[in-house]
């Protein structure tokens, strides 16, 4: 028996690892080699001779050494640190070969000449937590070190490392012979007398705050108290990095950078991702890394710092097994503002590492990519993007003139022209329906910007393009792009939630809902638009109250989107309840009627429900229409005729409106034949057309009044009539010309530029009294 035992024997391990070895290698693969070569016959096998070190294996950027001494291993180790430094002085920082070492002493495994077990492991782990150019030792190697090594070693914590069960004593070994400042101070303070107490109190409140975030708990996350399940593949979210920069105003360096990161990482296949909405939350609060990974569902946290002085950057940061309470990988990059983009990479490197998870193909030929060359831009596209996710008129405003400038710098920047696209298409939404001169300009710059953007891989201008697509109504090319930014960027919500729209709208609800409960998935604090499109494809699937049920969720959250109202409406109606029917259609026209538009009717929600719906899923439509029917909404006016009728005469091209049997008409054509008094009836509400309207209009909105006998009042059936409203993108005069074609009108005119086209052309303009 007692031949099964295994040969054990107690030795000192020192674990040597390059920093950052695949980089160099793809940088000079020869000169690295050479180098490599050079440094191990000249300085390694030289001092391992010395200090009787066997190499123990090689693995390509590191090696295992065994001593038979632990104060003969750290001796090594300092003389191999202090030789490689001083060889390497007159290379350039970026081409230096910089090595990380730990050492243990403990019991070992003998396999011939390889050695195995926990002894060799702590070694290894304690390398891999080391900064650059640094030594750290374990506890039991410091124990047998007492008063036989003239350098001071640092107590730096317990540390918890990867695949050791029991944290780990740790020591920094200080190759200058110095100890902290700040413990000279404290031994300082026994001769201090009373003053003493305080003193220790604000030094112990100086080392929280300074090595507070580089300090792990050793709480660890629970998988019950998840409040979501971990997703079946390395779960992580980005906390917002630390602003240590001199200057507050960098705060949107940190930000941006921190942002980048979790677009980075979210391009994955292989990582989930928690989107920046929902980690973001948690800035400047006091959390622990646990409770973060219980809230979001996810086992990794990435915290750390950025602090820039002029053209310096420095990036600390750490990732953190909030399972296992220990960290698995910190470290620290320095680097000009030219470098930022290689110093986001070797963040992005070290984290798949330590996740041992693999780039496809595809995401690594994208990961090669260079953003810019010009660091000034990238500085000003943070800088916009600061201003333009504050989702506002003003702020986009203040956002586009930063964009602009990066393009200055660099022509050929996808990203700062897709950016530049998302804040026209912003001010382009607002003015859909007017289409005015400040619309068309607005939309001139977001095609003009999209083209630009996407002749390199971009997910944001796939992604406004999808919008654009799907707001004309292009529901099939609105899915092919929207398809493509998610196969650039698969881990953003936004991108799940504009699918789920799409889908919506095409008459997959079952699937949008599967998308919306994904982005939920990936931001768990989500803002209320998911619970607007969840309630949207539950309703499309019957699932009334369900869909009751996320709505009333919702209008607590966000109150004042008019359409929300009616859909609870609608669903109240499919479900024979009248309880809470006649409040919401108040709250309706609360909301509309003051912003110029008409009450709640069946007619007009068929037509305009989150946006204009002509050629949106028909069933779903009809459903929508018969649920308020149900509820006792009104129909509005016209409805003589069915919507069949008059909508079969109607086509959408490009998001304009056309007519089967009118003439389109511009606004020169309108003024002109204005003038020679053919009747112009305006279609708008009241409140609307008081505002301002073209001389001699005639008023009849199209939701409250236009019918087959008012029509007939105005004008008779062989008169010429114009049909104008709100502007190209609104239907109101398109339903309107069609209604008077099916009602026997023969001379109809579609003026779809409208008042704001009339109003562009500088042509005089009335309003009613009072406005």
């Amino acid at each position: 028996m007692g031949d099964d035992h295994a040969e054990r024997r107690l030795v000192a391990i020192l674990a040597v690892d390059i920093v950052g070895y695949s980089r160099l290698i793809e940088d000079d693969e020869a000169g690295t080699l050479a180098a490599m070569r050079a440094l191990r016959s000249e300085v390694f096998d030289p001092l391992l001779a010395e200090y009787h070190g066997r190499t123990v294996k090689l693995m390509g950027d590191g090696a295992i050494v065994e001593f038979g001494s632990v104060v003969d291993a750290v001796l090594c180790a300092v003389a191999l640190q202090r030789q490689v430094a001083a060889r390497q002085v007159d290379i350039l920082p970026q081409h230096r070969l910089l090595f990380r070492m730990g050492v243990n002493l403990g019991d070992v495994v003998v396999e011939g000449d390889d050695l195995l077990g926990d002894g060799v492991n702590v070694a290894a782990r304690l390398e891999q937590i080391c900064e650059s150019g640094g030594l750290f030792v374990s506890g039991t190697a410091f124990d047998h070190l007492q008063g036989k090594l003239e350098l001071p070693l640092e107590f730096i914590g317990e540390q918890h490392v990867k695949n050791i069960a029991r944290p780990v004593r740790t020591y920094r070994v200080l190759f200058d012979g110095n100890v902290p400042r700040w413990q000279f101070k404290i031994q300082r303070l026994r001769s201090w007398g009373p003053l003493a107490a305080v003193a220790l109190v604000l030094v112990a409140a100086f080392v929280a705050i300074w090595l507070g975030p580089w300090t792990t708990s050793a709480e660890t996350a629970s998988i019950a108290r998840m409040a979501l399940p971990l997703p079946d593949k390395p779960s992580i979210a980005v906390l917002p990095f630390d602003n240590l920069s001199s200057d507050p105003e960098q705060a949107y360096f940190a930000d941006g950078m921190t942002e980048d990161l979790i677009t980075d990482l979210s391009k994955l296949s292989s990582i989930f991702v928690i989107a920046r909405n929902s980690t973001f939350a948690y800035k400047g609060k006091p959390i622990k890394v646990q409770q973060v990974a219980e809230e979001l569902g996810v086992r990794y946290i990435l915290e750390g710092s950025v602090r820039r002085q002029g053209d310096q950057v420095r990036i600390n940061a750490q990732l953190i097994d909030a399972l296992g309470g220990h960290h698995l990988w910190a470290d620290r990059y320095d680097g000009a503002m030219n470098e930022i983009f290689t110093l986001q990479d070797k963040v992005i490197g070290e984290i798949v590492s330590a996740l041992t998870v693999k780039f496809t193909m595809a995401e690594r030929s994208q990961s090669e990519q260079a953003e810019t060359n010009s660091p000034q831009a990238y500085d000003a596209l943070l800088q916009g993007w600061d201003h333009l996710r504050h989702d506002s008129e003003n702020e986009t405003l203040k956002a586009i003139p930063f964009f602009e400038r990066a393009i200055e710098l660099d022509p050929d920047y996808s990203r700062a022209h897709a950016a530049l696209a998302s804040a026209n298409w912003r001010i382009a939404v607002s003015n859909w329906e007017a289409a005015n001169l400040g619309f068309e300009r607005a939309m001139e710059r977001v095609d003009r910007h999209l083209a630009l953007a996407i002749r390199k891989p971009n997910s944001l201008a796939y992604a406004i393009s999808a919008e654009v697509l799907a707001r004309q109504g292009r529901y099939a090319d609105a899915f092919a792009k929207i398809s493509r930014a998610m196969e650039l960027d698969s881990n953003d919500p936004e991108n799940h939630l504009s699918k789920a729209r799409i889908l919506n709208a095409t008459g997959q609800a079952p699937e949008a809902e599967r998308e919306v409960q994904r982005a939920m998935r990936v931001d768990p604090q989500y803002p209320p638009s998911y619970l607007r499109v969840l309630a949207i494809s539950q309703f499309h699937q019957e699932k009334y109250e369900e869909a009751v049920k996320n709505l009333e969720l919702l209008v607590i959250r966000q109150s004042d989107v008019s359409e929300d109202y009616a859909t609870l409406v609608s669903s109240f109606g499919h479900l024979g309840r009248t309880d809470g029917v006649q409040e919401n259609i108040e709250k309706y026209n609360a909301l509309a009627v003051p912003a110029g538009y008409s009450p709640l009717t069946v007619q007009e929600l068929g037509w305009y429900w989150y946006g204009d719906i002509f050629n949106y899923d028909s069933t779903y439509r009809e459903r929508l229409k018969e649920g308020l029917r149900k509820a006792g909404v009104p129909e509005g006016a016209g409805t003589d005729i069915s919507y069949d009728e008059y909508a079969r005469l109607i086509g959408k091209s490009n998001g304009e409106y056309n007519i089967k049997g009118a003439t389109e008409i511009d606004a020169p054509t309108a003024k002109r034949l204005h003038d020679r008094g053919v009747k112009l009836v305006d279609v708008r509400t009241a409140l609307s057309f008081g505002r301002g309207h073209a001389p001699g209009a005639i008023n009849l909105s199209v939701v409250e009044v236009l019918a087959r006998d008012t029509l007939s009042k105005a004008v008779s059936r062989e008169e010429e009539v114009i049909f104008s409203c709100h502007g190209k993108y609104c239907g109101d005069s398109a339903y309107a010309s069609a209604k008077a074609l099916v009602w026997g009108f023969k001379n109809v005119y579609h003026f779809a530029g409208g008042f704001p086209a009339w109003e562009d052309a500088h042509y005089p303009i009335e309003t009613a009294p009072g406005h």
